[in-house]
C-alpha cells in the first residue's frame, strides 16, 4: 500500500440525520446542501431497546447508519470516526467534578471515545474488531487509513462510520466549522474488477494552518457531498497537510 495514497471501492452505504431519512432525501441535500438541525433520535429498530436508550442522541445517529449499510453481515471490523463524539457526556462529567458531585457510572462509560462501537458489538454479539478515531478536521481521512490498513491486513471488507453533532454552547467560541448532526457509513472492500474506485492521497502544503472554515459544513459532511453527488475530486485543506479525494470508474 503506497504511503502517499488508499484506495478502495464502496459496496454499500447509508445515512441519517434529523429530517434526512431516505436516499432520495441525501441526493436533494448533496444537490443544495443546507444547514442541518435538530433533535430527533434515530430509531435503530434493530438494536434491543435497553441498549438502544443508552446509546443518546449522537449514538443513535452512529448506529442507524451501521446497521442500515451492514445489514446482516457479521464478522466485519468497524471503524467508527468521530471528530468531538459525545462531549455533552463528558461536559456533564465535568461539571460533576465542578460541583463535587458524584459521577454517572453509566454516563462516564458512554462517554469514551469507542462507546457507540462497543455496544454495535454487544448488540450484534460479534467480536470482529472495532476502533474509534478522531483527528481533528482529518478524522474521516485517518479512519479511512485505517481501513484500508485492515483490507491490507487481510480484511474482505470494513465498515466505516462517520459521525458528529452540534457541540454545547460552552465550546462555541472555538468553532471553525458550522458543525451540524449526521452520521454516515461506508462498507468498503479491495478493489476489483469493473468496481468504482475512490482514491485517498494526501501531501505535504505550503499553507501553515488551516484554512477559515468557519462558514462551511464539517468536513465529513463534505466528503459525503463530493461521495453523493458523483464528483470527480474533492481537497481538503488541514494545516500543512492536503487530502485529494478522487474517484475512478
Amino acid at each position: 500500500m503506497p504511503s502517499s495514497q488508499v484506495q478502495f471501492s464502496v459496496l454499500s452505504h447509508a445515512a441519517w440525520a434529523p429530517g434526512l431519512v431516505t436516499q432520495s432525501d441525501w441526493q436533494k441535500w448533496a444537490a443544495a446542501p443546507f444547514e442541518l438541525s435538530g433533535n430527533e433520535d434515530a430509531p435503530v429498530g434493530a438494536m434491543a431497546p435497553m441498549l438502544r436508550r443508552r446509546a443518546g442522541f449522537l449514538g443513535k445517529m452512529a448506529l442507524e447508519a451501521a446497521y442500515q449499510c451492514l445489514g446482516e453481515h457479521c464478522g466485519i471490523p468497524t471503524v467508527f470516526c468521530s471528530r468531538h463524539g459525545d462531549v455533552g457526556r463528558a461536559l456533564a462529567l465535568l461539571n460533576n467534578v465542578v460541583d463535587q458531585e458524584t459521577m454517572s457510572p453509566t454516563n462516564f462509560g458512554l462517554a469514551v471515545h469507542n462507546a457507540s462501537a462497543g455496544l454495535f458489538s454487544i448488540a450484534r454479539g460479534d467480536q470482529a474488531s472495532h476502533v474509534a478515531i478522531s483527528a481533528g478536521q482529518s478524522t474521516v481521512e485517518h479512519g479511512v487509513i485505517e481501513a484500508c490498513a485492515l483490507l491490507d491486513q487481510g480484511a474482505d471488507r470494513v465498515l466505516l462510520v462517520a459521525y458528529d453533532q452540534c457541540l454545547p454552547s460552552y465550546y462555541r467560541p472555538y468553532l471553525d466549522c458550522i458543525e451540524q448532526p449526521h452520521a454516515w457509513a461506508w462498507l468498503i472492500a479491495p478493489v476489483a474488477g469493473a468496481q468504482q474506485t475512490l482514491t485517498l492521497a494526501w501531501s505535504a502544503s505550503a499553507f501553515g494552518a488551516a484554512q477559515d472554515d468557519t462558514h462551511q459544513m464539517p468536513s465529513s459532511l463534505q466528503v459525503w457531498q463530493f461521495y453523493l453527488n458523483q464528483s470527480g475530486e474533492y481537497l481538503h485543506q488541514d494545516g500543512r497537510r492536503q487530502w485529494r479525494w478522487s474517484r475512478h470508474g
